[in-house]
């Protein structure tokens, strides 16, 4: 079951241009997604406001223990995430040290972010599929942009630019769509056309891409090992 409430769309004159980034951010990211309501009233400690830990992993690393018959024969076996092995980063300089550290710790602040409107659009995308018709499931569209701008937008505010901008490039690296296509697919291409424009004003853009094997490839480096337990 699935419900949706919400308020208004435009920050207030008070707030920062970072601020009003970071509104347009969750808007054109999550407009389109609407979590369950058991998840909204329970207590857990969003990605967002839970401390970076430099030192342990943010992901548990999976170990999973099963059995299979083979020839009549019980055989276990264990099921393990992948373990990466990267040579060791040599920095020129103290600054290249700080700008690796902030990826990382970004990185950590933002992957499960990106996981969950994954998850969420899947989610959305499936409870969509169980209406009865186009009109339907426009009226629902409509109420879940309500919805998600009031309970998005203040958890956004969290977030410093850069990791906003690095959230729009991980959840095109979790959902291989970018955050324009993805507004564009669920809301049309008039109001992703506007999110758009209004992101631009403010130095970024919904259409950025993901480039694991080029420009991207530190980050996609880090985000490995984070998701492996490695981080």
């Amino acid at each position: 079951m699935y419900f949706c409430s919400g308020y208004g769309i435009f920050p207030a004159p008070q707030d920062t241009s970072a601020h009003i980034l970071k509104k347009a951010f969750v808007i054109a990211l999550c407009t389109f997604l609407c979590l369950p309501s058991a998840a909204q009233k329970s207590k857990k400690v969003n990605p967002e406001d839970r401390k970076v830990d430099m030192d342990s992993p943010t992901f548990v690393p999976m170990v999973r223990v099963g059995k299979v018959l083979e020839g009549g024969d019980s055989i276990k076996y264990v099921e393990m995430s992948n373990v990466y092995v990267y040579a060791p980063i040599t920095f020129k300089n103290e600054r290249q040290r700080k700008a690796y550290n902030r990826l990382v710790h970004n990185v950590k602040k933002v992957l499960p972010i990106a996981k969950e409107v994954n998850r969420a659009i899947i989610e959305t995308y499936e409870y969509l599929s169980t209406l009865p018709d186009q009109k339907a499931r426009e009226e629902h569209l409509k109420l879940v942009e309500k919805s998600v701008k009031a309970q998005y937008t203040p958890r956004m505010k969290r977030l410093t630019l850069s990791q906003g901008k690095l959230l729009i490039k991980l959840i095109y690296r979790e959902t291989n769509s970018s955050s324009y296509q993805l507004v564009q697919a669920f809301l049309g291409s008039s109001k992703a056309v506007f999110y758009q424009t209004f992101a631009w004003m403010f130095g970024a853009s919904l259409k950025k891409e993901y480039d694991p094997e080029g420009k991207d490839r530190l980050t996609e480096r880090v985000v490995r090992l984070v998701e492996a337990g490695q981080l």
